[in-house]
């Protein structure tokens, strides 16, 4: 049987395709898109890191209620937790593991429930790791090490609170 030699002529014009139709639709802006626009503006990309300076920015907004309203539920999910902290609930689930202070409850199903002391001793771990950077391995030493670490962060908390009321009167006179 003999051969035959295909040959592709690449100098003719190339077939027309159908135009496609694109469908836009408007979105309303959410922060993460946000924050994509402002990381292609910048020429260094972080590849998902999140800065020191937006980690010390987002250590002043978590949102933990006062001790009276945060024991007047027994217990808190996992979700509520993770939106008071404004962190992932997967960090919540590491944090758990991490640290021996952390003891959840979990219901049949396995969803964890927060007792208002658990969210205190989150609390005092957000503060070591994220305001003052230690170390996971650093915050286990320092909890290890100092009894009193959760008497001495309630003291810092007052004088926090005290500070931003002096701070507000300084502002209305």
């Amino acid at each position: 049987m003999p051969l035959n030699q295909i040959s592709f002529a690449f100098d003719e014009a190339p077939v027309a395709e159908k135009p496609v139709k694109k469908i836009v639709v408007a979105e309303k802006p959410s922060p993460v898109s946000e924050k994509i626009k402002v990381k292609a503006d910048n020429k260094k990309q972080t590849r998902g890191r999140v800065s020191l300076k937006e980690m010390d920015a987002g250590a002043d907004l978590i949102e933990i209620p006062e001790d009276d309203i945060l024991f007047q539920k027994n217990y808190y999910s996992i979700g509520l937790v993770a939106e008071m902290f404004k962190v992932n609930q997967s960090l919540i689930r590491l944090w758990e593991n991490e640290f021996d202070i952390l003891k959840p409850r979990k219901n049949g199903k396995g969803d964890r429930l927060f007792r208002p002391e658990d969210i205190k001793n989150l609390k005092l771990i957000f503060h070591l790791l994220r305001e003052r950077k230690y170390t996971m391995e650093g915050a286990k030493e320092f909890l290890k090490q100092n009894k009193r670490a959760e008497e001495k962060f309630q003291l810092i908390e007052s004088l926090k609170k005290l500070k931003g009321f002096l701070n507000e009167f300084k502002a209305d006179l």
